[in-house]
């Protein structure tokens, strides 16, 4: 890899998906994952409810053989979720979430933040969820890391293209951009873009998140709830930390 895709110059990075991640996450200290719709949203919302969830990189046998041998809950899909009593519906979908009771342990694979999550557990970095919800708690975390002199690495997910490339999500950039938008640090100049796109929304935040493609897909998919949820601002304190391959609330 070309060593300026690193950013490894600056004390605070941005790229986009798990090959950006594997390119900014080498010589940092902390690892941010942002996949505002849904899987860090859906992670904020069960780590905020005291739940451990361990992201997953495949949706398939593996997944519920891996939720299996750690005694966890494996998510199923929204409109699986659907059939499910709202107390034990454990899905992708953070509204979902916001209900569900009594399971204390989930895996929760995505194609995207949850797969760059587990990628992730082995690069040496703390990984770290953040979306909209919980930007200012990541960033008072991140905020002190960079005084003792920490590199961060901030990962949008986007999404995936039909024939599995990346889709840059706007949302991702946005919510990316509102966490980097509070540090006072040397941002790269990747850094600086995705900070300067989270302002040119902040005043207009939730319909931006309506509009966008991926919240268009979900709104025609009759999950505008997840939109909504995913949209709340600075409601949440909780940071989610990877430890051991599991997301716990850091202390």
């Amino acid at each position: 890899m070309n060593p300026a895709h690193r950013q490894s110059n600056h004390q605070v990075r941005f790229d986009w998906g798990p090959t950006g991640a594997a390119a900014i996450a080498e010589g940092a200290d902390v690892a941010v994952v942002v996949d505002v719709l849904s899987f860090t949203t859906t992670l904020c919302v069960a780590v905020e409810r005291g739940m451990t969830v361990l992201p997953f990189r495949w949706k398939d046998e593996r997944a519920a053989a891996y939720a299996e041998e750690r005694g966890a809950t494996l998510a199923v899909g929204r409109l699986e979720g659907r059939a499910l009593p709202p107390s034990s519906a454990v899905s992708l979908s953070p509204a979902a979430m916001s209900q569900v009771t009594d399971v204390p342990r989930i895996v929760l694979p995505s194609p995207n933040g949850s797969s760059i999550s587990f990628a992730l557990a082995d690069s040496g970095c703390s990984v770290i969820g953040a979306c909209l919800r919980n930007r200012a708690a990541v960033a008072g975390h991140l905020s002190a890391a960079l005084a003792r002199g920490e590199t961060v690495a901030m990962v949008a997910a986007g999404e995936r293209w039909p024939d599995d490339t990346l889709r840059p999500a706007v949302e991702d950039l946005w919510g990316a951009g509102a966490v980097l938008a509070l540090l006072d640090a040397e941002l790269s100049p990747e850094a600086r873009l995705a900070a300067d796109a989270f302002r040119s929304v902040e005043g207009s935040l939730a319909s931006a998140l309506l509009g966008c493609a991926s919240g268009l897909e979900l709104v025609a998919a009759t999950f505008g709830e997840d939109v909504e949820v995913a949209a709340a601002l600075d409601v949440s304190d909780v940071v989610p930390v990877l430890v051991a391959g599991e997301f716990v609330s850091a202390p």
